[in-house]
């Protein structure tokens, strides 16, 4: 990993000036202010009178020694970071539900059970589980160049690998391939937060949390909208395999693409912290903090113990729901693969404009408790109409109501992210996020094998209304939880803040004046 030395960057000050402010007592090399007692031990150093300044005398524990975090500036590199991991996600995402979108398809082609073909998405959802522990640690040890870099390389990787499985004896090697793709999703997923956090300012930050899952829910719409189109319902094998390979060729060219520019554009954090809460979180990093001990202090957190599990049932409905939707249309619109598809979309497209419409509400509202709430309650809502009107014989209502549902139920999924920050400031933004999708794997597992089931025995009625219980559930405990906004109180500017602008101003103009003196 290539990081950023910040003593290359160019200074703000003289050699005189910086002299000056090392040889002064009066004045201090850093005047960093604590909100939170916990900051203490990382106080400023006065400098020495001696005019040399001592070794020990750093103003945080940080390895670099020259950064500054009093300097609170947003990089414009930060839309390029954001929209770069969108697309890498978004592909990653894509070949996640490229299966379950023409299940039928591949059930004929490598002639195995529906099981098998599920099992091609929950794969997904098992290896997050196993994996997000280590990679949370990789990210807290190794930062979030490197995490992105082997991420967007596993989804390469993944997506080369299903090339050899174009023959109905491999199906092996589609799993491996799947297996592969599905451990780069560990590298994505717990990273929304904590890019927004590290590249964007307050006012930005919900909404750059939204753009990255808007990433990936645009990759699971073309999932849901391409595979139809370029994998018809045809009898003929070695057709059928030609259409395959043209898309793994597709996905693999564009993922090969992704990576190149990751490795190229990606950066580790920009040279100034982008808020108040950012450089506080900077100055409290300690190397020698414990990993299990964050872990533990996470789970002595009622309250984001209580969002853990409301944002588990919800994306986990949403991920058997989108596991299962194909199956559901066609039982009872049969040979509507592609109208299959196109409702999926509806639900996907709409959920991304529920995404940013929330995340520019949070940047300007911070109502984060208030509106997981209403979103949570609407979405069970939509829940309940979707099941009712699924089995009505009417095509267009369908798309009404699953598009309804899904700007609710997918537009929750930053809400979540960004409560979750807020709960647990300062702690580190991927362990809360992973904490957050690992419940959501082992809900999207159980729900998806039970609805599968109550689907193949009882019908799709009784399987929404499985999920529709536990969206219940789910709305009653997110009334419970807490809105206590950490990091909301450490942006806050108070009186401490502002005098310590004030003083830097007048301590450079004093710096000046002395270094004349001097010369």
């Amino acid at each position: 990993m290539v990081n950023e030395d910040p003593n290359l960057e160019e200074r703000d000050v003289t050699p005189e000036q910086e002299f000056v402010l090392q040889a002064d007592p009066s004045m201090s090399a850093h005047a960093n202010v604590s909100v939170y007692p916990r900051s203490s031990t990382h106080s400023s150093t006065l400098a020495q009178p001696s005019g040399l300044a001592s070794p020990s005398s750093s103003a945080h524990p940080s390895s670099s020694g020259h950064e500054d975090f009093t300097v609170i500036k947003v990089s414009k590199r930060r839309w390029a970071v954001v929209l770069l991991f969108s697309c890498y996600s978004m592909c990653n995402a894509f070949q996640w539900i490229q299966y379950g979108s023409i299940s039928n398809v591949f059930m004929y082609f490598y002639e195995v059970s529906p099981f098998a073909i599920d099992w091609l998405s929950m794969c997904y959802m098992l290896t997050y589980i196993f994996l997000l522990l280590p990679v949370a640690w990789l990210l807290e040890k190794f930062g979030l160049r490197a995490i992105s870099i082997a991420g967007s390389a596993l989804n390469c990787l993944g997506a080369w690998v299903k090339l050899g499985n174009l023959q109905p004896h491999l199906f092996t090697v589609t799993i491996l391939g799947q297996v592969i793709c599905s451990v780069a999703q560990v590298f994505i997923l717990g990273m929304p937060s904590r890019i927004a956090s590290v590249w964007f300012g307050p006012n930005e930050v919900s909404k750059a949390c939204s753009i990255v899952v808007f990433g990936n829910q645009l990759g699971i719409a073309i999932g849901f909208f391409v595979p139809p189109i370029l994998v018809p319902n045809i009898e003929d094998k070695d057709k059928l395999a030609y259409h395959i390979h043209l898309m793994f060729c597709l996905i693999g060219g564009f993922a090969t693409l992704l990576f190149i520019l990751v490795v190229i554009i990606f950066k580790e954090k920009p040279k100034y912290p982008p808020s108040r809460a950012q450089s506080l979180s900077y100055a409290l990093a300690s190397p020698d903090a414990s990993y299990l001990s964050s872990i533990a202090w996470l789970f002595k957190n009622l309250n984001f113990i209580l969002l853990v599990i409301t944002y588990g049932l919800n994306a986990g409905a949403f991920y058997a729901l989108s596991t299962l939707l194909n199956r559901m249309v066609i039982l009872h619109y049969p040979g509507e693969e592609l109208n299959a598809g196109r409702i999926s979309l509806t639900i996907i497209i709409a959920g991304m404009l529920g995404a940013v419409i929330s995340g520019i509400w949070l940047d300007r509202s911070k109502t984060y408790k208030e509106t997981v709430l209403v979103v949570y309650i609407i979405t069970l809502v939509g829940m309940v109409v979707y099941t009712m009107t699924l089995n009505l014989g009417h095509l267009w209502v369908v798309f009404i109501t699953a598009g309804t549902m899904g700007f609710f139920m997918t537009g929750y999924l930053p809400l979540g992210f960004e409560f979750a920050v807020e709960l647990t400031y300062p702690e580190s933004e991927g362990m809360s996020s992973g904490l957050l999708n690992m419940s959501a794997q082992v809900f999207g597992i159980i729900f998806t094998i039970s609805q599968g089931q109550i689907i193949s025995n009882y019908g799709t009625i009784h399987g929404n209304i499985f999920l529709c219980v536990f969206l219940t559930l789910g709305t009653t405990l997110t009334a419970f939880t807490k809105a206590d906004l950490q990091r909301q109180r450490a942006n806050k500017e108070n009186p401490e803040n502002k005098l310590y602008e004030e003083e830097e101003i007048n301590t450079s103009k004093v710096a000046t004046t002395v270094s004349e003196e001097h010369l």
